[in-house]
């Protein structure tokens, strides 16, 4: 499924391709794309993985409410 169809989703939130590279210590490192952002990061741990996640999603909402005021 190519990033474009995943955009077609009408009431996500947030699309989130995530390549695990290494599982150390019961945690995972690898790389997270943001399909709506265009952001690519890399990630030391699977709650920095989570908190960059959730990071994503609250600009994404800020940004619509604040287009939806103006």
């Amino acid at each position: 499924m190519s990033i474009h169809k995943l955009n077609d989703s009408k009431d996500k939130k947030g699309t989130f391709i995530v390549e695990i590279q290494h599982q150390e210590k019961g945690s995972w490192q690898g790389k997270v794309t943001w399909a709506e952002g265009g952001r690519k990061e890399v990630f030391r741990s699977t709650l920095e993985l989570i908190k960059m996640m959730d990071s994503a999603v609250n600009e994404a909402e800020e940004a619509n409410v604040a287009s939806s005021v103006s």
